[in-house]
C-alpha cells in the first residue's frame, strides 16, 4: 500500500478486519499500516459476548479504550471494574490489562494508542 503524507481518510466500513486470538474483530482506522503516522493511532473492535482480550501489556503503548456499546469488565494491573458505553479507561505502559465482555451483544469499543500501535510491544504474559 503507497501511504502518501497529508490528509487521510478510512472509512470503517472499508477499514480491513483483523481477526484477533481471542475472537475479536479489529479494524485499524488510523495508524502504521493506513497511514504514515507515528505518533499515536485509532483502531475500533468488536468483542463477541462472552470472549475476552487476552491479557497482555505494553514496554511502550500507553492506552485508552473508549466503550461504544455494551457491557463488560476491564481489569487492569490489580484493579477490575465493569465498564459500559461512554466509558473511557486509560491504561498506562507496562500495566497488565484485558477486558472482558460480560455482555448478551458484542461489546463495541475504540482503542487509541501512543505511540501508534506495533505488535513487537504486544506481550502476553
Amino acid at each position: 500500500m503507497l501511504i502518501l503524507p497529508g490528509m487521510n481518510i478510512v472509512n470503517r466500513l472499508n477499514a480491513s478486519v483483523v481477526k484477533t486470538r481471542h475472537g475479536s474483530e479489529l479494524r485499524p482506522l488510523i495508524d502504521r499500516t493506513t497511514s504514515s503516522i507515528t505518533q499515536c493511532s485509532l483502531a475500533e473492535e468488536l468483542l463477541p459476548p462472552g470472549a475476552a482480550v487476552t491479557i497482555h501489556h505494553h514496554r511502550e503503548l500507553e492506552e485508552i479504550y473508549y466503550i461504544l456499546e455494551g457491557t463488560g469488565t476491564m481489569t487492569v494491573g490489580e484493579e477490575r471494574r465493569d465498564v459500559s458505553g461512554g466509558d473511557a479507561i486509560f491504561v498506562p505502559r507496562l500495566n497488565r490489562h484485558s477486558l472482558a465482555n460480560t455482555g448478551t451483544s458484542p461489546l463495541r469499543l475504540l482503542v487509541i494508542c501512543g505511540p501508534a500501535f506495533f505488535c513487537e510491544d504486544e506481550i502476553h504474559d
